[in-house]
């Protein structure tokens, strides 16, 4: 159903008072499954993704009606969904005042306890790899390798230059082999 409509054509759907609510549960629709991925994919924890998931959609929902066209609104979805990801992370430390060092630990504990996250022992492994990574270069790796978002697409959203993005994937990608060849 969703997919009868570009963006163009929802964002003019989105505007009209009389369609919003039609407009968005098919914007919702077509951009739910990805936003979740990607969220998953920085916080790990399947109900903490839900919960972002839904505080994203209810930023995209109040912020619609000021979003300018200047960039895609698959780019502005994204960056709304990365920094709620990352909003999400900064309180959970704050909250259990839990030392950055001792994240990717905690973050590896909830990916092993996981009951919605099937994998055999090589997918553990490289997913324990993934979170090694410092979080700006574990965003910038899930973008490029998961994602596979192109370096302007992940600039626009990050806010970083392509040169930036890919030195940070790059190194992102020697400490992951690193992690692996180790036993």
């Amino acid at each position: 159903m969703t997919e009868h409509y570009s963006d163009k054509e929802l964002l003019e759907l989105l505007k009209n008072d009389d369609n919003r609510n039609y407009a968005f549960n098919l914007f919702v629709r077509k951009y739910q499954q990805k936003i979740y991925l990607h969220i998953r994919r920085i916080v790990i924890n399947h109900d903490d993704a839900n919960d972002v998931v839904q505080n994203t959609f209810i930023k995209i929902w109040k912020g619609i009606g000021k979003f300018r066209e200047e960039s895609k609104i698959f780019t502005w979805i994204y960056r709304i969904a990365t920094n709620e990801a990352i909003s999400f992370l900064n309180k959970k430390r704050c909250k259990y005042f839990i030392p950055f060092i001792n994240v990717e630990k905690k973050l590896s504990e909830s990916l092993e306890s996981d009951q919605y996250f099937k994998a055999d022992k090589i997918e553990k492994k490289f997913q324990k790899a993934i979170l090694k990574l410092p979080e700006r270069q574990r965003i910038i790796f899930n973008m490029k390798y998961f994602d596979e978002l192109k370096y302007e697409e992940m600039s626009e959203i990050l806010n970083v230059t392509t040169g930036a993005l890919k030195a940070s994937y790059h190194h992102a990608v020697t400490k992951i082999e690193k992690y692996l060849k180790e036993d």
